[in-house]
């Protein structure tokens, strides 16, 4: 019988990999040093690689080398040489040498690189594949990395690929004047913050957080020490034993339904009883089943409970204009297509426009003092806001809008692409503009009771575009790399953002909040407390207590509307089955296909059986199968995070609106053409 020879890369196919992946893989992801970009595109990663992995080396995924250990993914690599800011001419020091990769494409930046390994077996092979390569000044070096490499200090720049408990003194005081060190920290594998260091003179140094990230442990005399490696909290908790059989207390208390326009809601109503804050979830951002349950639930809270506004994770002045249409409001719409910006999908499907339409309806047949608004919670439309607010300050007061045009003016470089404000301001090739956009608030401020007097609808619009602004600049400044901070100040916007909603429609608000589950779970109850973030469901827990009821969802497997990297296309992608130690896991195994139950009740077996810490799978607007377990699941406590859970095992994506399908309707309808 013949066998089918294995094809072999060519230097021509491995050259067309590695320019789709600094394309597709990085520069797409947001790293746009162009230093950065031209070395990763000319340093093979194949030539680092044992022979049987070399197909795989433009995959965007660490890969095993020899000792048990891993090359860095392409990404991780490029993002954290970006970090460290290198103009080019650099001396260099990196710790985690492994197979030479990351040195190698150092080595095309910087004048000279000094990399540190702490396996002697790693370090020959490293050092002997550099120099057959011809990377000359690369200095390969066997000994404990925590203690940095003294003989060449001190550095521009030190770059540490490995987890520690701490800093290590000894990286710092190697540092030049100016020099920057980037290095993960944390107390375990899944909860490490990717910090720069940068020394500004002999005893002050500034710490930036950059990004949650995962590496290997830091071992050494300054980092863990290798009997005492702290695992990460996934691999510290125990998980439940089979013989506890959570699958089949999850069946017994599982409420099944069917088709979900006939589902009963009686028993969910009941458990959310007098609550006025009702905050329902996704697991994704694209799955219709998940839109239309959460469609289901408001409508019934709201014909039957009174509540009286629908707040989502979407941009203030998109969801101004559902709500001029929901609401019948008299002023003059605004000009702009709702949600046009990426991603569409998120709120131009048809399961929303289902929604809006039942709503405008309702609203229909209501005094207009009764009717049920729409808001959005969230900040990143910061040029569509200026411009509502230079238009409603044009008719208000013409004299202030012209300060505020003035002062928003140090924007208008970056409307087409916010995201480059924040990359300039932070490497310092722009001022920011914090404080024009914030006297442009107070300007506006001064005068609410004049303004509010005239039009308190429109005067909410204007205070609330102004706040975001002040809130979407400090956002794209600290968005760039991804941290905490930028995740902490993006729902602390949403929730004081929703706390204002409740203040506005009083006497007797009842508001309900549509987002992503990893914004509507409590984090406290998730990896996410560890390194230091809060969201919306944490926060209102915490100032609401049990007036607020927060409801997760969750699926197995199906269809889902994502894109691969952020701007990209929309794309119909599949759902890999659930990881074998994670909640969807034990729900899939219940084999009951479509259920809710509340997780209020601490003493319900089904409750107790899901009190050990299990992953939980998360797909927000981009989603990679391919790297799933690592970039798509965390790890949380279910009946910490929320109060109910409602499953399907099989979902389908949304179906996205064409500008086709909504011809004939009035000019005003909010998705435009």
């Amino acid at each position: 019988m013949a066998v089918a020879l294995k094809h072999v890369l060519t230097d021509a196919e491995f050259t067309k990999l590695r320019d789709d992946m600094v394309k597709h893989g990085i520069r797409a992801r947001g790293v746009r040093d162009p230093l950065v970009l031209e070395a990763m595109a000319a340093v093979p990663r194949q030539d680092f690689l044992p022979q049987e992995l070399r197909e795989f080396a433009y995959d965007d995924t660490p890969l095993p080398i020899a000792a048990g250990q891993t090359i860095s993914q392409p990404y991780i690599v490029a993002f954290m040489i970006e970090a460290a800011l290198l103009k080019g001419g650099e001396q260099v020091l990196e710790i985690g040498t492994g197979s030479g990769y990351a040195a190698a494409v150092l080595s095309q930046i910087a004048r000279d690189v000094y990399t540190v390994e702490r396996i002697g077996q790693l370090a020959e092979k490293a050092a002997a594949t550099l120099e057959e390569y011809g990377y000359s000044n690369v200095h390969v070096r066997h000994g404990d990395g925590t203690r940095g490499w003294q003989a060449h200090a001190p550095y521009d720049a030190i770059i540490v690929a490995a987890g520690g408990p701490a800093i290590p003194e000894s990286l710092t005081a190697q540092l030049k004047i100016g020099g920057r060190l980037v290095i993960p920290v944390g107390d375990g594998e899944r909860a490490q913050e990717l910090v720069r260091i940068t020394r500004v003179s002999d005893t002050e140094f500034r710490r930036e957080e950059l990004a949650d990230v995962r590496f290997v442990p830091l071992i050494g005399d300054e980092g863990w020490q290798p009997d005492n490696v702290r695992p990460g909290p996934a691999q510290r908790r125990p998980m439940p034993r089979r013989e506890e059989a959570p699958e089949k207390a999850i069946a017994q208390a599982a409420e099944p339904f069917g088709a979900i326009d006939a589902t009963e809601l009686s028993p969910l109503l009941a458990r959310i009883g007098e609550a006025d804050l009702v905050l329902i979830g996704e697991a994704t951002h694209g799955t219709s089943e998940f839109y239309r349950m959460r469609a289901s639930i408001t409508r019934a809270l709201i014909e039957r409970r009174g509540f009286n506004f629908v707040a989502i994770e979407g941009d203030w002045p998109d969801a101004a204009r559902i709500d001029h249409y929901v609401r019948h409001r008299d002023a003059k719409p605004s000009e702009w297509t709702a949600f046009a910006r990426f991603p569409t999908w998120m709120w131009r499907n048809h399961e929303v426009r289902d929604f809006v339409d039942w709503l405008h309806k309702l609203n229909s047949a209501r005094r207009a003092e009764n009717r049920v608004a729409f808001h959005g919670l969230d900040l990143y439309s910061m040029h569509d806001s200026i411009r509502f607010i230079l238009q409603y300050l044009d008719e208000v007061d013409p004299e202030t809008a012209a300060v505020a045009r003035e002062r928003y003016g140090c924007l208008t470089p970056w409307q087409k692409d916010p995201a480059s404000y924040g990359h300039a301001a932070l490497t310092g090739t722009f001022q920011t503009c914090e404080a024009q956009v914030v006297a442009a608030l107070k300007d506006l401020m001064a005068k609410r009771n004049a303004y509010a007097d005239k039009d308190g609808e429109r005067f909410l619009d204007a205070s609330q575009n102004a706040q975001l602004v002040v809130n979407a600049e400090r956002y794209y400044r600290t968005m760039y790399y991804g941290s905490r901070a930028s995740w902490n100040l993006r729902d602390q916007h949403m929730f004081d953002t929703l706390k204002t909603l409740l203040k506005h429609h009083r006497p007797g608000a009842k508001g309900v909040v549509w987002a992503h589950n990893s914004h509507v779970g409590n984090a406290g109850a998730t990896e996410m407390a560890g390194r230091g973030e809060f969201n919306i469901g944490a926060l209102c827990r915490k100032q609401f207590g049990r007036n607020c009821y927060l409801i997760g969802f969750g699926t197995d497997r199906g269809t889902v509307a994502a894109a691969s990297d952020w701007g990209g296309a929309l794309e119909i992608k599949t759902v890999r089955p659930s990881q074998k130690q994670s909640y969807e896991r034990l729900m899939h195994e219940s084999e009951t296909p479509r259920f809710m139950f509340g997780l209020r009740d601490r003493t319900a077996p089904h409750v107790r059986a899901l009190f050990r810490p299990r992953l939980e799978r998360a797909i927000g607007v981009i989603y990679r199968p391919d790297s799933e377990l690592s970039s798509h699941y965390f790890e949380a406590v279910l009946p910490d995070q929320f109060d109910e859970y409602i499953w399907f095992d099989e979902t389908q994506a949304v179906s996205p609106l064409k500008a086709h399908e909504i011809e004939g309707y009035p000019d005003t309808y909010p998705f435009g053409l």
